[in-house]
Formats: structure tokens, C-alpha cells, sequence
């Protein structure tokens, strides 16, 4: 069965979210907004968006979590109404909606599969953000002893529901920015195949970020930290994958 939705955590977002929604109605799928404790005009944006498009629902979070904590909202919702997959697109307009199609029937093709995308970027993003992505990459290549994560920070990412959830009962994972990464990390050493596609990501010139630099590194970097005593542990495990 493949049964998908969309999932967008939204922190107020309220500029770029009513566009983004109306490029989603032509593909027919319901979508998840979740609510991460978003100021009023971003809240109210989102039930317009409710009341408007009768395949959109969402979840209001009390107080802001953080990305992460948001995502693990909806990816639980989702897997409680039955979907199967569950397709993230962020809210601030950095991602190429034409390629959702590619997104989806790379999953329905391989339904077992974690689908990310490989962000092309143009010339619009920070170049912080560009060279310090490399240090997670190679982080990531450690933590998993492969390749196969091409981009753990993407967020335009299908997530089979049924690994995913059960990752989601048996561990406690990060709330921020770190958790696009350790999920990634955790559902590779659970034995989910990962698969990615390429795709344009863009910085909007009036886009909202929510990354906080000395915060979000700090708990990035504890992450990758966590994570790689967890390699040392499951060391025999992750080896045996490359002799099979």
C-alpha cells in the first residue's frame, strides 16, 4: 500500500506558506501544516489555509519545539490516520515543488526507502551555511561508515512511515536542527535503505530562517558527538553490511 501525504512544519511562515500550499493542490494528497507555536498571524495564515483547501489539516503545537519536535508531531499524526509516507517540504520556499512527482514515485518504487533530496544550490545561499555543511557530510560518512547520505541537512525528504515511527517509540531524538541529521543517522543503522535526488534549493532574498548559529551547531555538534559512540557500538553491525 502507498498511501502518501505531505508534511510542512511551519514557524512563522506565514508569507511564503499560502503559495507553497496552492502549488501542492495539483498533485491531490492530503498535507499535514504543523503549527510549532507560531506568533497569531502565522496561526491564523494556517487555518485559512485549513478552511480553504479541504485535504489540508493541522496540528497546533502550545509552544515552539523547534523543528524537529514539529516534525516528529506530524510524522506521528500521519502514521496514527494510516498514511504510509510521509513527503517533508520546509515552509520557506527553498524547495523545487516541480520535482514532488520524482520525490514520490522514487518511493512508491522503493517503499522500504528513506528518499532525500541533494540539494543543487544556486548562488543564493549563505556561504557559512555551504562550507559548514561539508563538516556534517563528513560526520554523517563517519556515523554511518558510508556513503549513502549524500545530505543530511535537507529537508525535502520522504520518510516511509512504519521504520520511521518505530525509531520514533524506541528513541529520543533531538527537537532542533540537529534532528534532519540524527533520524537520517538512526533509520541507516535500523537497516532502512537510503536513497536521494538531486533537486534546485534556493535562499529567498525575504526568506525567514530559523537557524540559530551558536545554538543550533552547538547541538549539532553534540549530536554528531552522540552518534558516533553509537557507530563505535553497532561497529561490527555497520561493517558486516559492506561483506554482504
Amino acid at each position: 500500500m502507498f498511501k502518501p501525504c505531505f508534511l510542512i512544519p511551519v514557524y512563522n511562515h506565514e508569507g511564503p506558506l499560502p503559495a507553497i500550499v496552492r502549488q501542492l493542490a495539483r498533485f491531490d494528497l492530503p498535507c499535514i501544516l504543523v503549527d510549532d507555536g507560531s506568533a497569531t498571524g502565522c496561526a491564523e495564515t494556517i487555518q485559512h489555509l485549513a478552511q480553504q483547501y479541504p485535504w489540508v489539516c493541522t496540528i497546533r503545537l502550545p509552544h515552539n519545539l523547534g523543528k524537529g519536535g514539529a516534525v516528529k508531531a506530524g510524522l506521528r499524526h500521519a502514521e496514527r490516520q494510516g498514511y504510509s509516507h510521509a513527503l517533508q517540504i520546509d515552509a520557506d520556499g527553498q524547495h523545487d515543488l516541480q520535482d514532488v512527482p520524482q520525490f514520490l514515485a522514487t518511493a512508491q518504487a522503493n517503499p522500504a526507502a528513506m528518499v532525500l533530496g541533494r540539494p543543487l544550490f544556486d548562488a543564493s545561499i549563505p556561504k557559512a551555511r555551504y562550507y559548514g555543511r561539508y563538516l556534517t557530510h563528513a560526520w554523517v560518512y563517519i556515523n554511518t561508515l558510508s556513503l549513502d547520505i549524500a545530505d543530511a541537512m535537507c529537508g525535502y525528504r520522504v520518510y516511509p512511515l512504519a521504520a520511521t515511527a518505530e525509531l520514533l517509540r524506541n528513541a529520543a531524538l533531538e527537537n532542533r536542527m540537529a534532528f534532519d541529521i540524527e533520524i537520517l543517522v538512526r533509520l541507516y543503522w535500523q537497516g532502512v535503505p537510503v536513497l536521494s535526488i538531486p533537486t534546485k534549493v534556493g535562499y529567498p532574498a525575504d526568506g525567514i530562517s530559523h537557524f540559530r548559529g551558536l545554538e543550533d551547531n552547538l547541538r549539532i555538534s553534540l549530536t554528531h558527538a552522540k552518534l558516533f559512540f553509537g557507530m563505535l557500538y553497532r561497529l561490527p553491525t555497520l561493517l558486516a553490511r559492506h561483506f554482504r
